[in-house]
């Protein structure tokens, strides 16, 4: 997408989905133009920053992005996942990998110049990721503000995350416990329509997972099995990036779910949604399949984006604003 038409889409389609869905931009403490008279250009200042980054490494765009559900699932929205340390959060095993952490400092340093101590890495950190599924080719939508920074960050509590190898029902356990629904479940890990994966994340599934056949998954394609066999040897570099959308692996689309409806899901954990009755519907429901009632994806992503983003926030006076996002005032 252009960068000289994402100022217009991106004011057109916030207000359609503020119009659309009124009831999607309040939250616990949180509401859209927060920092309206505080922190005007805040949302432009964010969203400067992505876009900067975004031109030099597109990587960012699906690093904000999960990020940002990372932080939401493990003690809420706080910025917790941006704080510097031995034993912190982006030190848990699921959260080494994380990038992006440029961006937010980038943004933040702006915002402390143009408002000091007014907005927190929370809010930034929110705003960041809409703005990473824009760049992307996906809609906006309009995101509350009002988060404050949590001053807590430990490693053990993202033990808790979502993983790769969750089978349906604990994913939707997870997912529960955080008041989001099964379509939001399915709505939200979408967000694979953009980013990549490590080899090492679902080489299991293609070698020695059953005794027989080809002794793959059998929830993956024949003829993809072929495909990821090349380009993830068994005993090849575990490192190696592969897109989770293949053949969209940049642009935000629902073709994630096309994929996985022809058995080419890269995690068995999105795959799984497809073989699952209970999540395989909404799935369908995104690929307009005859005779159900259709979703669009672009649309209920914002809308579940907002649900997330209100995960457990910290208002009012509890918690702070960081000055620096990776420290603790």
């Amino acid at each position: 997408m252009g960068f000289s038409c994402f100022s217009q889409r991106f004011v057109l389609v916030s207000l359609l989905l503020a119009v659309a869905g009124g009831v999607l931009v309040e939250g616990q403490g949180t509401r859209v133009g927060f920092y309206s008279a505080s922190c005007p250009r805040v949302e432009s200042i964010v969203r400067s920053a992505v876009q900067s980054h975004f031109r030099s490494d597109s990587t960012v765009a699906p690093g904000l992005l999960r990020m940002h559900f990372h932080d939401c699932f493990v003690n809420g929205c706080d910025g917790s996942i941006l704080i510097d340390g031995s034993g912190t959060e982006k030190t848990a095993p699921p959260n080494l990998l994380l990038r992006g952490y440029e961006v937010i400092d980038d943004a933040k340093t702006q915002l402390e110049a143009a408002c000091p101590g007014v907005v927190s890495c929370a809010d930034i950190l929110a705003l960041a990721a809409r703005d990473s599924v824009v760049v992307s080719g996906g809609a906006s939508w309009a995101v509350p503000t009002g988060r404050r920074d949590g001053t807590v960050s430990q490693a053990s509590d993202a033990a808790n995350l979502p993983g790769f190898r969750d089978s349906v029902d604990l994913q939707k356990q997870k997912f529960a416990a955080k008041g989001l629904n099964t379509q939001d479940l399915v709505t939200l890990v979408g967000g694979h329509t953009i980013g990549t994966s490590a080899c090492q994340f679902f080489r299991y599934r293609l070698y020695n997972f059953t005794t027989t056949g080809n002794g793959a998954d059998p929830s993956i394609a024949a003829s993809f099995v072929s495909q990821l066999q090349a380009l993830c040897p068994q005993n090849g570099d575990g490192s190696r990036r592969i897109g989770l959308d293949t053949g969209s692996v940049n642009r935000f689309d629902n073709s994630f779910f096309a994929n996985l409806r022809i058995g080419r899901g890269i995690l068995e954990s999105d795959q799984s949604l497809w073989t699952d009755a209970s999540t395989r519907n909404v799935v369908q429901r995104f690929l307009g399949i005859r005779g159900l009632l259709g979703l669009t994806f672009n649309i209920e992503f914002g809308r579940s984006m907002v649900k997330m983003s209100n995960i457990e926030v910290k208002t009012g006076t509890v918690g702070e604003i960081r000055r620096v996002c990776s420290k603790v005032n």
